[in-house]
């Protein structure tokens, strides 16, 4: 669902970062906003609920790649957590190019990362859109956590389309960006299927 702007020979794409409340979203977001050069970043953009201390969303333009002399611009989203918000996170799934699903590694989060993921699969098929035919990374976070999950079996429980996996601790930046990295990647080959 890229948009192409030809005046500015730019390919928009959009990134939805999904998963359960404080699961790390917003984490993940900030340190790439942090850790992007002014140049290449738009302005990040934050609306707060009242009942919901997460973030509504952000909102970040990141370059990376060109095809056909077009660059290629990541617009970074995140939905809020809670299930309260599920029609912002169906808005914000709207024109969806990505999504990687941010999983809380803590044991006493399995049930919400399942619900979550349920919930990401029935709003992307209700859109029309099939999770094993959308670019789709999983991140599994807070790894530095004393009662986190083993990979295997979160892997187990919310991988059931074989997507590239990482794992991470989005408050020091581990495995962040290998995360972004791989999504956009799947979307840059999509995208380079579709140009030929």
């Amino acid at each position: 669902m890229s948009f192409i702007n030809y005046s500015s020979k730019e390919i928009n794409c959009k990134i939805v970062y999904y998963g359960p409340g404080l699961c790390g979203k917003t984490s993940n977001l900030n340190h790439i906003y942090q850790k992007t050069s002014p140049g290449i970043k738009g302005k990040m953009i934050s609306l707060a609920t009242e009942t919901d201390r997460t973030l509504f969303f952000d909102f970040l333009p990141l370059s990376l790649g060109e095809i056909r002399g077009f660059k290629a611009r990541f617009h970074l989203y995140t939905v809020p957590g809670q299930v309260f918000y599920d029609a912002s996170r169906k808005l914000i799934l709207k024109g969806v190019d990505g999504v990687i699903f941010v999983a809380d590694s803590q044991k006493d989060r399995a049930e919400a990362n399942q619900e979550s993921m349920k919930n990401l699969v029935e709003n992307l098929e209700e859109q029309g859109y099939s999770l094993g035919r959308l670019p789709f990374v999983l991140q599994y976070n807070k790894r530095d956590l004393p009662d986190v999950l083993p990979v295997e079996q979160l892997s187990k429980m919310l991988n059931t389309s074989g997507a590239p996996e990482f794992s991470a601790t989005a408050t020091n930046g581990e495995g962040v960006f290998p995360t972004l990295k791989c999504v956009a990647k799947q979307i840059l080959q999509e995208l380079r299927k579709g140009a030929k």
